[in-house]
């Protein structure tokens, strides 16, 4: 025993241990993930960065070979336009002239020509340099010192352009069918600079030229040569078109930080001659500039919340290990009385079972249960019962030694276990007079506004050595039962003679089972098991009813279950209906009754009706409507020809879904009726508010009748209590013609006796029609008053 405190301290600490490494690995993984969200950012705004910075090298070196391109395009205008200037006009001889100022052709032509082209070149599209150049590499044109010292400087790097195969035609004799200029463009280093520079064959197609040669031999070529410098003029233009920040030219890659280098290579060697350095826009690293200190704020307040979040799990989770060590607690323990449940009781009664084997010591079980408790539930509520049930407890606590265990087993049965009793009984006996006597005292309820008086029995035994729960349970349960049989209000210890007895009950209650699992209801429904030939049949007699007025004739007919067995014999209610309550039986047998009892009445007289009682169980169940109206259904008998008789237990404390129950199957049709009215507890305002149709007056009042004064006096108090009701009443019990005569006259409606008939089988009432068809059902003997 002294072990759980100990196993519970160690399992809360384990519990504490694993719900820090819990909240730990919460955190952990917030963080992580606040952490992999800020890097995700980080590396989409790097990544955005990386595209739009190979964009822009992308869009550089389309640039770049667009500018080439062009430069060659332009060099070809240009030259196309020397050879159109240096032909001679078209109709004009060798010895015209212009405007009477020289010819055009000889002399003049060649000199304005190559001005006109540099100027061209340099001029309209804005060129740096432009040369005209002979086959031979020399300067073919007029220039200023400045220019032939330049000129010079470049003419070695200048001289692979004129020894290109793509200036030429193919073949010399191509050069007068194919007079076009053609053009190159490169891009290389010039004076320590990028520069691009364009070449075009121009044709020596003058007179002067071509007249100074030889006969047969080809003219003598020349080329212009435009030169554009990248470091000037063309990289701010280049600059404003591609939106380059602060780009420049420089020599080697030097960028700073926030720069980046562009690097220019040659066309014609592919090797590196210089870079081109700019700001990049960088839209990543803007968006997360401008976004920083939001997500910063965003970051801190998702910190905040998370620790606050945090806070709150590990508040949570405390609750919960306490709400977990309330469940347990709970889950062994009673509510209602705190004391420890049919579970705990269990397992302290192994153990100590376990250890009486060991070591010999002898251990007492008991089994307590309130007697009358089910009046005092009825009469005065629920709350009622539960604080009788409560104030009990408290009374057999005190009475008990430190290490008792007294456990509550549900409704107001007890169990005890008494350990280390030693070898006489007499702390067993003096702990169960103690116990009787506490509970026979009266019980003062609801604020000393009622007084309860109802006793306990007691059953008690000594377990054997090595004997199980099961069977101590069981034993004390026998003798319980012979506590309560012998009177009530006493204890008993049992012996081996009383376990025939519950065996006796243990044995109905399961042939009861096995006989209701093996009939087949009225939709069809195939039995579940079958039944053996020894159990016999349950079958339904009835008692008729008759109408007091009218020759007594018969109104109805009331539903009695029998159980004939097939060794026992005819077995009536008081034999298996309280042994089918105790093993919840009673709502099988209960619905197979009114099934069976409407179809026999579906055959009857349709001005008769049939009276099936049924159980407050059957009563409190939630699908007890809908079971009435399906057998209706199901057997076809019209529902103003079916009357239920209701004990007045059954009223007392009704639920709201009983009393729709209730009023559902009145708005039907069904009758209600109030058995043994006037025995019970229930009030007239139960009657009135659930709408009863017929009270039936108790055989023991109408036993009175001839016999005590106040008897006439009482039946007829409650027959005009119908009457001015409104509601029919049936007297039970009539046996004498006196009774019968007296009823009659004070104007109750239906009575019901020997003087009439007895339960019978339906054969018999019936003989050889069925049940009430011919209306012939009046007692000869019964000679009806004249007033």
């Amino acid at each position: 025993m002294r072990l759980i405190p100990i196993i519970h301290l160690l399992t809360r600490k384990r519990e504490q241990a694993s719900s820090g490494w819990l909240l730990f690995l919460i955190a952990a993984s917030g963080l992580g993930t606040l952490g992999l969200v800020v890097l995700a950012g980080l590396w989409a705004g790097t990544e955005s960065d990386a595209a739009a910075l190979e964009r822009q090298r992308q869009l550089m070196t389309a640039r770049l070979h667009d500018q080439v391109e062009q430069a060659a395009q332009i060099v070809g205008q240009i030259a196309a336009g020397y050879v159109a200037l240096s032909q001679p006009a078209q109709g004009i001889g060798d010895a015209s002239t212009a405007d009477g100022d020289g010819p055009i052709g000889a002399d003049a032509t060649p000199t304005i020509a190559t001005a006109t082209m540099a100027r061209v070149a340099t001029t309209f599209f804005r060129y740096d340099q432009a040369f005209i150049v002979d086959g031979a590499g020399q300067l073919a044109m007029d220039a200023d010192a400045g220019t032939r010292k330049r000129f010079n400087w470049m003419r070695s790097l200048l001289r692979p352009f004129l020894d290109d195969p793509r200036l030429r035609p193919a073949h010399p004799s191509q050069a007068d069918a194919d007079p076009a200029p053609r053009a190159i463009a490169e891009l290389m280093r010039l004076e320590g600079r990028a520069t691009i520079v364009g070449t075009a064959a121009v044709g020596a197609t003058d007179r002067a030229i071509a007249a100074s040669r030889e006969p047969g031999m080809p003219p003598e070529p020349r080329y212009l040569i435009a030169i554009r410098f990248l470091d000037g003029t063309a990289l701010d233009a280049l600059s404003r078109e591609q939106g380059l920040n602060g780009a420049r030219y420089a020599r080697a890659a030097d960028p700073e930080k926030s720069e980046v280098a562009f690097q220019i290579d040659s066309t014609i060697t592919n090797e590196p001659i210089g870079f081109i350095v700019w700001t990049p826009d960088l839209p990543g690293s803007r968006v997360i500039g401008r976004l920083a200190p939001a997500l910063s704020l965003a970051a801190v307040v998702i910190a905040v919340l998370f620790s606050a979040l945090l806070m709150r799990l590990r508040r949570s989770l405390i609750e919960l290990r306490a709400s977990e060590h309330q469940a347990r607690h709970l889950s062994l323990h009673d509510v209602l009385t705190t004391l420890p449940n049919r579970a705990l009781f269990a397992e302290r009664l192994e153990a100590c079972l376990s250890r009486g084997a060991r070591d010999g010591r002898r251990h007492a079980v008991a089994l307590i249960d309130l007697d009358r408790f089910k009046a005092v539930n009825d009469t005065f509520g629920h709350a009622a019962g539960d604080e009788l049930i409560r104030l009990a407890a408290s009374r057999m606590a005190a009475l008990l030694r430190p290490q008792d265990t007294l456990a509550r087993l549900g409704g107001d049965e007890f169990a005890l276990l008494l350990p280390n009793i030693g070898d006489g009984d007499e702390v067993v006996g003096a702990v169960c007079r103690g116990l009787v006597d506490v509970l026979a005292r009266p019980f003062e309820l609801m604020s000393a506004t009622a007084v309860a008086h109802v006793g306990g029995s007691i059953g008690v035994v000594v377990p054997e050595a090595g004997q199980s729960v099961d069977d101590a349970m069981r034993h004390a349960d026998t003798a319980l039962y012979e506590a309560k049989a012998q009177g009530r209000g006493r204890w008993v210890a049992f012996v081996r003679s009383m376990d025939g007895g519950r065996h006796d009950r243990d044995t109905v209650r399961n042939e009861l089972r096995t006989l209701l699992a093996s009939l087949t209801d009225s939709a069809g429904h195939q039995p579940s098991a079958a039944c053996p030939a020894r159990l016999g049949k349950l079958e339904l007699h009835f008692q008729t009813i008759h109408r007091a007025k009218d020759g007594c004739r018969v109104s109805g007919a009331e539903a009695l279950v029998r159980w004939r067995h097939g060794e026992r014999g005819l077995l009536f209610p008081d034999s298996f209906i309280s042994v089918a309550e105790e093993g919840g039986l009673i709502d099988d047998l209960g619905l197979w009754v009114l099934r069976e009892a409407c179809r026999e009445a579906s055959a009857w007289d349709p001005a008769t009706f049939v009276a099936v009682n049924v159980s407050p169980h059957q009563l409190r169940r939630s699908s007890f409507s809908d079971d009435v109206l399906a057998v209706l259904a199901a057997t076809g008998l019209s529902p103003s020809r079916l009357e239920l008789e209701l004990t007045e237990s059954a009223f007392i404390d009704v639920e709201q879904a009983t009393e729709a129950g209730l009023a559902r199957l009145r708005a039907e049709g069904v009758q209600i009726a109030l058995d043994d009215f006037g025995t019970g507890f229930s009030s007239l305002s139960d009657v009135v508010h659930l709408g009863v149709d017929r009270i039936k007056i108790d055989r023991s009042f109408v036993a009175l009748l001839g016999t005590k004064a106040h008897g006439a006096a009482i039946v007829a108090a409650l027959v005009g209590l119908g009457r001015n009701l409104g509601i029919a009443t049936t007297a039970e019990g009539v046996e004498t013609q006196a009774q019968r005569d007296f009823l009659v006259a004070l104007g109750c409606t239906d009575l019901q006796g020997y003087l009439f008939s007895r339960p019978e089988p339906i054969e018999t009432l019936g003989r050889s029609q069925p049940l009430l068809r011919s209306n012939a059902f009046v007692t000869p003997q019964v000679r009806v008053p004249a007033a």
